[in-house]
This record gives C-alpha cells, sequence and structure tokens, in this order.
C-alpha cells in the first residue's frame, strides 16, 4: 500500500477550543463585585490617578456592568485597591476606619422639601443628592470621615443642593448645570492624608454648590474627638 497517497487527517478539536468559556470573566457580577471595583476607583481618584469626570464615567458603568468581565477594564490600568500602610490610620490628625468606605449609600431626597444632615456624623463613602423644587444641605463642617474619599452625587431639578466642608479638606467636583448653576470651588488641602470630598451630578433650571466654609478646620474637631475618647 502506497501511504504516501493516503488522504491526510485532519487534527481533531479539542475538548478546550470547543467548550464555550466558562472562566471567572463570564461570570454574573455580583453586589460585592461591583462594590469592589468602586472602591478601587474611590482610591484612585483620591490619590489623583483619576479626574472627577473619569471617576464619575467609570462608576456609572460599574454599577451597569452584568459579568466580571464587564468590570475589569474599568481597573486594568490601576492598582488595586490595598490595606493601609500599618500605623497609616493613626499618624496625622486623621483616624480613618478600615472598610467604612464599602457601606450603603446614604440618600437625601428633598421633593417639595427640604432635607437636611449636619453636625456630628459619620460620613460615608457615598451620598446621593436629590432635590426636586426643594432644598438638601449637607454640612460636613461637624462630621467624622471613615474613609478618605467621600463621593456625593447631587441632583438638582428646580431645587437646591448644597454641600458644606471644612476649608483645609481636598474638594474636588464636576457637573452640568442646565439653564442652572453647578458650581463646586476646587480646593487641595496642603496634608495627603486629608479627606477628599468629590462632587458630581447636574442642575437642570436649579442650583448645585459645593464649597468650604470659612474658618471650620477638620483638624480641629479631629483633635477633639480624640482628647474626649482619651487618645
Amino acid at each position: 500500500m502506497d501511504l504516501e497517497k493516503q488522504p491526510q487527517q485532519s487534527p481533531r478539536p479539542t475538548a478546550t477550543a470547543a467548550a464555550p468559556s466558562s472562566g471567572p470573566s463570564g461570570f454574573r457580577a455580583s453586589d460585592a463585585d461591583r462594590d469592589r471595583i468602586a472602591d478601587i476607583l474611590r482610591e484612585a481618584v483620591a490619590e489623583g490617578r483619576l479626574t472627577a469626570e473619569e471617576h464619575a464615567e467609570r462608576v456609572e458603568l460599574v454599577y451597569r456592568a452584568k459579568t466580571v468581565g464587564e468590570l475589569e477594564p474599568l481597573v486594568s490600568d490601576l492598582p488595586a485597591a490595598g490595606s493601609p500602610a500599618p500605623g497609616r490610620a493613626t499618624t496625622g490628625p486623621f483616624a480613618y476606619e478600615a472598610g467604612a468606605a464599602s457601606a450603603d449609600a446614604e440618600k437625601l431626597v428633598a421633593v417639595f422639601s427640604s432635607a437636611t444632615r449636619r453636625g456630628r456624623w459619620r460620613v460615608g463613602g457615598r451620598t446621593h443628592a436629590f432635590a426636586l423644587f426643594g432644598t438638601v444641605e449637607i454640612d460636613l463642617t461637624e462630621a467624622l470621615f471613615g474613609q478618605r474619599l467621600t463621593v456625593i452625587n447631587a441632583t438638582s431639578i428646580f431645587g437646591n443642593v448644597e454641600v458644606k466642608v471644612p476649608e483645609n479638606i481636598t474638594l474636588r467636583g464636576s457637573g452640568t448645570g442646565i439653564f442652572a448653576n453647578f458650581e463646586v470651588e476646587n480646593t487641595e488641602s496642603a496634608d495627603p492624608e486629608a479627606p477628599v470630598v468629590v462632587v458630581n451630578g447636574y442642575s437642570v433650571f436649579g442650583n448645585v454648590e459645593a464649597k468650604p466654609k470659612r474658618g471650620k478646620l477638620i483638624e480641629n474637631l479631629q483633635r477633639q474627638l480624640r482628647k474626649h475618647l482619651g487618645h
């Protein structure tokens, strides 16, 4: 038998090539997966790796994502969020709590009414403020920051959202005003460990304003708290 005349057999496809992708990237994303990515983005904007605009765009995509594969590209150019260095929480005038930023977002809604958050209260990582023919006031000048980055998503429609912060923290933000005012007085703290407040959103026939309150210093508040606790 002439072996050279026998037709060559095509290689059989391997089971790996034929099987559909079943890697982790194809898994459905859970709320914990989305929160993990959001934490990385929050840390990135606090460190100046992302602008406020980039952060807002990516966070919106985070909560639209359906699979883990859709989440991964959003942080592929960023370092993974890590634990604070030993002793970091107790150095300087600021004392942050581990894991505080992953708490549920707080919501302040004013519809033909008013909603106010002021005084001594513990700020979460995310706050949603919505004013429709109403007024929302968020006063952070006496608040306790459980994490370095706080993001406030503000929406005003024929209403008013006002944010006040201590004058020596970092305040950033970006938004859109449609026949309206959206104004964030961007300030940078001289202390690299100071809290960072980012205000994003939009206003339609309304007003969103975020600015420091003169004479209010967060160091004084933290020092008083430590003295009260005996530290």
